[in-house]
């Protein structure tokens, strides 16, 4: 679904994407890990079409995203720390974003504002929420237009435990419909139940490309945090 093709980017000295190459396949829900500077949110705005590599290709279903903007229409993305319009208030937020993505496609999935129970706080501006109900506004947009790829950075930083297992089934529910899920977490022990794929980066490099059943009978960890730190330190 998503191919990533001997892709390099190079910001002044630094090297964030070293001829990286990885496939990403519908249906896959996939830990994109590694330390910090190892090139993964440098990956993730690639895909984004928010950083153009210097040298390589990314394909979404086998075409090329360079000068193409409609393959985006098929990504829900969350970002780490979501940044909106303080003045606005949620039901701004949410009714601008759905003006921005109008699409004949697109049949709304608002089960996460629901569940959130952010319609009680609709007239609330952005300016004064707390961190935790800012990720719900963010995985509620990601969520909200029924993308085939969701691209989720550290999705579950500053929600409640309440919150972040009404997350987890949501996206355990959407991974079962066939759609691509990529997650960046660095708490492993969030992931263990959603995952089926690792993909490990360090340098702007691949370090390696496991599925989760295969890493963990290769290490005889039954825990993902111990299987990975287990093959990390065998490297």
């Amino acid at each position: 679904m998503i191919s990533i093709n001997n892709i390099s980017k190079q910001f002044g000295k630094l090297k964030a994407l070293d001829s990286l190459t990885i496939e990403f396949l519908s249906g896959e829900c996939v830990a994109l890990i590694g330390p910090n500077g190892s090139g993964k949110t440098t990956l993730i705005k690639s895909i984004l079409g928010m950083v153009v590599p210097d040298d390589g290709t990314i394909l979404f279903n086998k075409k090329n995203i360079s000068n193409d903007w409609i393959y985006r229409s098929q990504i829900g993305y969350m970002p780490q720390i979501g940044r909106y319009p303080e003045n606005m208030t949620i039901g701004q937020v949410i009714g601008m974003m759905k003006d921005i993505r109008k699409s004949e496609k697109n049949i709304l999935d608002e089960e996460l504002i629901e569940k959130f129970e952010l319609q009680g706080m609709i007239n609330k501006r952005m300016r004064i929420l707390s961190g935790g109900t800012t990720q719900k506004v963010s995985a509620s947009l990601a969520f909200l237009f029924n993308a085939d790829v969701l691209i989720l950075d550290e999705p579950t930083a500053g929600l409640d435990a309440v919150s972040s297992e009404i997350l987890k089934e949501k996206i355990l529910k959407e991974n079962s419909k066939g759609k691509l899920i990529i997650i960046t977490s660095h708490v492993l022990s969030d992931l263990d139940n959603l995952i089926t794929q690792i993909v490990c980066m360090q340098d702007g490099k691949l370090k390696f490309q496991k599925a989760k059943s295969l890493l963990k009978m290769e290490t005889g960890e039954e825990k993902l945090s111990k299987a990975i730190a287990k093959i990390m330190l065998q490297n």
